[in-house]
């Protein structure tokens, strides 16, 4: 039966081929060192969630507050019933979040100036160190 030895050859090299495009993918990641750094869906560095704490509770230059001011400690004692709980919030949100109040994409009277001056890395640190906090997020599904 050459049709089958044929199209039996004809799926092996068509898979050897995919696997070559998916190494050669890997390699231009790998050649591009700035590209491996990136983590998030937002397209960040690496976070560092030490530098992260550091940075939430620093005041900002903006307003003069500080991250933990505002959310509390850990991210999960906000001082009004309207500000969100960060602590253990999913890193990739807290990132979006953030880049959408320094673009502007975002509104509020105090978020978007403190996020305006904040750099890549800053976010990203910021977003892991809250995400590494513990959680008190709850599932609102059932709740009336």
């Amino acid at each position: 039966m050459p049709n089958a030895k044929h199209a039996q050859r004809l799926a092996i090299a068509l898979l050897a081929a995919l696997a070559l495009v998916a190494c050669s993918k890997n390699e231009d990641h790998a050649a591009d060192p700035a590209a491996e750094a990136r983590s998030s869906s937002a397209g960040l560095p690496e976070g560092r969630i030490a530098v992260g704490e550091q940075l939430a509770n620093a005041k900002g230059k903006a307003t003069g507050q500080s991250c933990i001011d505002c959310h509390g400690a850990d991210g999960n004692a906000p001082i009004d019933g309207t500000y969100p709980k960060l602590g253990g919030q999913y890193a990739d949100y807290l990132a979006h979040a953030l880049q959408d109040y320094r673009g502007g994409r975002r509104q509020h009277a105090l978020m978007t100036p403190q996020a305006t001056s904040l750099t890549d890395q800053e976010i990203a640190d910021l977003s892991a160190y809250f995400g590494s906090r513990p959680s008190q997020l709850r599932d609102l599904h059932g709740v009336y």
